[in-house]
């Protein structure tokens, strides 16, 4: 059975950073294009960042370009978000994701597998 764990989440004051993880087991996502998504009450899930198979491609939503990188590491089955210069805005429910293949996509219809979910809370 696949899964998709998160962790990291936690309340933090504006500025502060978080390291989140994303733990994958059932099967190798080694190969596999994996994202970041978030979502803040009453607004729509969004995409956050995203990697490729292989690692050599990222991409990120504007508004975190510069303070969040993500990153993965195979060995570990284990991808990473690493928040930076945390705003209240950022507040939000943060999900990893996972595609059956290696083509980096911001579109959420096309990633096959979730997470529960962390929560991400910045206080001002």
């Amino acid at each position: 059975q696949v899964q998709l764990v998160e962790s990291g989440g936690g309340l933090v004051q504006s500025g502060g950073s978080l390291r989140l993880s994303c733990a994958t087991s059932g099967r190798t996502f080694s190969r596999n294009a994996m994202g970041w998504f978030r979502q803040a009450p009453g607004k729509e899930r969004e995409f956050v960042a995203g990697i490729s198979g292989s690692g050599v491609t990222t991409a990120y939503v504007d508004s975190v370009k510069g303070r969040f990188t993500i990153s993965r590491d195979n060995a570990k089955n284990t991808v990473y978000l690493q928040m930076s210069s945390l705003k209240p805005e950022d507040t939000a429910v943060y999900y990893c994701a996972a595609r059956k293949d290696s083509y980096l996509t911001r579109d959420l219809k096309r990633y096959d597998y979730w997470g529960q979910g962390t929560q991400v809370t910045v206080s001002s």
